[in-house]
C-alpha cells in the first residue's frame, strides 16, 4: 500500500548578482535536462545589468549523466511520479517568486525563459501562477502538451511569447513542430517564431538581441 508525506525540502537556486532589490526587470531562467542552474546562468552573465537581474532555480531531480559516477545533472521531472514532480516544481517557484518579490518596493517586470525541458516547466508554471509574466521565451523547446489551455489562454493573454530554435537542434523533430503548431492553434495567441544558425544551444547573439528588445 504506497502512501504519501509532506516534508520541508531545500532547493538551489543561482543569481547573476545579489540582488539590490532595485532591478527593474528580473529574468527566471529555466535549465534543460541533465544540466545545472550555476553553469546555466552563466551563459546571461554577460547581460546582466544594475537593472536586469537572472535567476536560475536547479531542478531538484539529481542524475549522474554517465553510468554510477561523474558529472552530475537535474531534471524537472522523468516519468517516474511525474504528476508529483510537476507540483513539487509549483511550489517550488511560486515560494521562489513570492520570496524574492516581497522585497521589492516597485514591482520589476518579470520575464521567463525555458531552455529545452525547462520550457514545457515553464509553461506550466507560468500559466497558472498568481503573477504576471511580462516575456515569455521558450529556448529550444515549447509548450507542455498537458499544459491547461483554458488557464494559458487567459494567463497569456498579456504576454509576449517566443519561440527560438536551432535550425540543426537535433531534437527538433517535424512531428514536435507539428504538435507544437497546434498547440498554438488552440491557444489563440500570437507567438513569434525565431531561428538562428546552430543546434540545440543558447546563442549569445541571438540572445542579446532579444534582451535588449525588452529594454
Amino acid at each position: 500500500m504506497k502512501k504519501s508525506i509532506r516534508f520541508q525540502y531545500q532547493a538551489h537556486y543561482s543569481v547573476s548578482h545579489e540582488p539590490t532589490f532595485q532591478e527593474k526587470e528580473i529574468w527566471l531562467v529555466l535549465h534543460g535536462y541533465g544540466q545545472l542552474a550555476g553553469f546555466f546562468i552563466r551563459k546571461f552573465q554577460n547581460f546582466e545589468s544594475s537593472d536586469r537581474l537572472f535567476v536560475a532555480p536547479e531542478a531538484t531531480n539529481y542524475n549522474y549523466l554517465n553510468g554510477f559516477s561523474g558529472r552530475v545533472g537535474a531534471n524537472w521531472m522523468t516519468k517516474h511520479e511525474r504528476e508529483v514532480a510537476i507540483q513539487n516544481n509549483h511550489t517550488y517557484l511560486d515560494l521562489l517568486m513570492d520570496k524574492l518579490l516581497s522585497l521589492y518596493s516597485e514591482m520589476p517586470s518579470i520575464n521567463v525563459l525555458g531552455f529545452s525541458q525547462g520550457a514545457a516547466t515553464a509553461t506550466r508554471w507560468a500559466s497558472r501562477w498568481t503573477g504576471e509574466v511580462s516575456r515569455l521565451v521558450l529556448w529550444a523547446g515549447g509548450f507542455a502538451q498537458d499544459m491547461i489551455l483554458d488557464d494559458a489562454r487567459g494567463k497569456f493573454s498579456q504576454t509576449e511569447i517566443m519561440l527560438v530554435l536551432g535550425d540543426r537542434d537535433e531534437f527538433v523533430t517535424p512531428e514536435s513542430l507539428e504538435i507544437q503548431e497546434e498547440l498554438i492553434r488552440n491557444l489563440g495567441k500570437k507567438v513569434k517564431r525565431t531561428t538562428f544558425s546552430g543546434g540545440h544551444e543558447i546563442d549569445a547573439e541571438l540572445l542579446s538581441r532579444i534582451l535588449d528588445s525588452s529594454g
